[in-house]
């Protein structure tokens, strides 16, 4: 099978978990061709695989040397063309949703079980992701004709026709009250967010030859595979281990824009979410908080299939395996250094504790991360730690040492993982957001017992092997922690229970057998479609195949079948 694999900013040219995931997927499924088309492209790519080659990059923002195409390239009927398209585009955007406030609503006077069973389309011609859909693909069509897109999108005819859609009856309420620097803002985000309909993705010999699209993440990533879906009738398979919707409200990035450009962020973020979950064959979430974000925005359930990240358990094994490693006394969090993770109510819970249990310890290690207010969030944690927890000695000669120790993974005190997670009895999670923690399930191979706050996926990766406590609330935290230190059978035995639930559901072999099934399930319900070259089914039959003279005079004949 051929498999049009598409990324962004990940594998084959970056090493991150996304990349990861994307290498063992297509190293672990060798029988299946892998075609990788990358958004994003930065560097030289990683080594690939034989069953794997990239076949076409795009960079995520055009260079200094990659002037945007004029509006003037087009002609006096192209560019009505695209007047239209992009006023049916953006009035599906400005649209109020009736009843749902992410996207697809259901029509007016029809529920969405009436619709269910009647069979009517999850998009019907009276909602606003219709007029939005309808606008997409023609502005698809558009570039795959004529080029020219870029340039037109952040024309003078955009932003007239971005600002009518604004001011039209019905409007969502923010978007009403933009003003020409929100559409001038909006026109150059929508530009950037739409650059994949101008590829040269969209031909015989490249998406048109997949005979599926599977697409690593939402979004921007997915749209080529939307439009091979439009162009070619390919299917496409949608994975999301996190929801491009939901991290665009979680962005720190917009924290500076107008309340009326947020408002036209959100609405393109939620109705090409809305479109490319109507039109996916299957989505693939990584957990079940992913897969209610997705009902959110309209996906039906019947077309959602929960398939748990895989992770390498080997590396844990010797770990794992030892259940009396690491000091009884030490509690580890591993994680990104940032406000999300609540580190602050972490030290205030662990002061609760060191008030309770004198030797207890915290252990805290950053991943590395490049960016700038982590550091700055790091040294306030630093500052706080040193304000709760004086440094303390032994005796009148010794050198005080504080109980809470920062440090950075890869260092020499925290050199790896494994040793990370060997040198305490508890592992400990704080956060205030949380999608599908790779922390828990790392710690739940090493066999230790898990203290977390019940956000994101939490419970559902724990299940009945840790505790879970309520987000922002310190002395609960405490209290678990104390429970699980002064009980060293109960934590071993939620250890043990922890990494058997590990190893059955979040293992690279799980991973890979779920993507096996779903593929063949796939290609089994797409039509067949014959390409030029592929020469006629069953032209000659299994006997002209059969090495034998009179073989070759069979086939040469077109008898198909010996001489009596």
């Amino acid at each position: 099978m051929r498999i049009g694999l598409l990324t962004e900013g990940g594998y084959p040219y970056a090493t991150g978990e996304s990349g990861r995931w994307c290498e063992r997927l297509v190293r672990g499924l060798g029988q299946h061709r892998f075609d990788l088309y990358a958004l994003g492209r930065a560097g030289t790519p990683l080594p690939l695989p034989p069953n794997a080659r990239v076949a076409r990059t795009a960079p995520a923002q055009h260079g200094p040397d990659e002037p945007l195409t004029s509006r003037r390239a087009y002609g006096r009927h192209e560019r009505r063309r695209f007047i239209e398209a992009y006023q049916r585009l953006a009035t599906g955007l400005c649209a109020e949703d009736e009843e749902t406030p992410l996207a697809g609503a259901a029509p007016a006077g029809r529920s969405l079980t009436e619709r269910a069973f009647t069979g009517a389309a999850p998009a019907e011609a009276a909602l606003p992701g219709a007029s939005f859909a309808e606008g997409l693909y023609a502005l698809a069509e558009l570039a795959r004709e004529r080029g020219g897109l870029p340039g037109a999108l952040r024309s003078d005819d955009a932003v007239r026709a971005l600002e009518s859609a604004c001011r039209a009856p019905g409007a969502r309420r923010g978007a009403a009250a933009a003003g020409l620097r929100d559409h001038l803002a909006f026109a150059e985000h929508l530009e950037r967010a739409l650059r994949p309909l101008s590829l040269d993705w969209y031909g015989e010999d490249a998406l048109g030859a997949a005979d599926l699209c599977h697409a690593a993440a939402g979004g921007t990533t997915a749209l080529p595979g939307l439009l091979a879906k439009r162009f070619f009738g390919t299917p496409l398979l949608v994975t999301e281990y996190g929801v491009p919707l939901r991290a665009h409200y979680l962005s720190a990035a917009g924290a500076d824009r107008s309340a009326p450009l947020r408002t036209l962020l959100a609405a393109l973020h939620g109705r090409l979410a809305a479109e490319i979950y109507r039109q996916a064959a299957l989505l693939t979430p990584g957990n079940a908080h992913a897969r209610r974000w997705q009902e959110k925005c309209g996906a039906d359930r019947a077309r959602i299939r929960t398939v748990h990240p895989g992770m390498a358990a080997d590396r844990f094994a010797e770990v794992g395996e030892d259940e009396e490693s690491g000091d009884p006394a030490t509690l580890v969090w591993v994680g990104r250094v940032e406000p999300a993770k609540d580190l602050i109510g972490l030290l205030h819970a662990f002061a609760e504790i060191r008030a309770r249990q004198p030797d207890a310890r915290l252990r805290i290690v950053a991943v590395p991360v490049g960016e700038p207010a982590a550091g700055a969030y790091l040294t306030y944690c630093k500052g706080l730690a040193a304000q709760l927890f004086p440094d303390e000695a032994a005796g009148a000669h010794a050198v005080g040492e504080n109980p809470v120790t920062f440090e950075e993974l890869g260092g020499p005190e925290a050199p790896t993982l494994e040793d990370t997670y060997a040198s305490g009895a508890l592992v400990v999670m704080s956060s205030l957001v949380e999608g599908f923690p790779a922390s828990l399930v790392e710690a739940m191979f090493c066999a230790r017992a898990t203290v977390s706050t019940d956000v994101g996926a939490v419970v559902e990766i724990i299940g009945g092997t840790g505790l879970v406590v309520p987000p922002r609330n310190p002395r609960a935290l405490a209290d678990a922690c104390l429970a699980l230190l002064r009980d060293p059978e109960r934590r071993h035995r939620l250890g043990a229970a922890a990494r058997a639930r590990a190893l059955e559901l979040f293992t690279v072999e799980q991973n890979l057998a779920a993507f096996r099934g779903i593929y063949l399930e796939l290609l089994s319900h797409a039509p067949v479609r014959h390409r030029p070259g592929d020469g006629v089914p069953f032209a000659h039959p299994a006997e002209a195949h059969v090495p034998g003279s009179w073989a070759h005079k069979a086939v040469a004949t077109g008898t198909g079948a010996p001489d009596a």
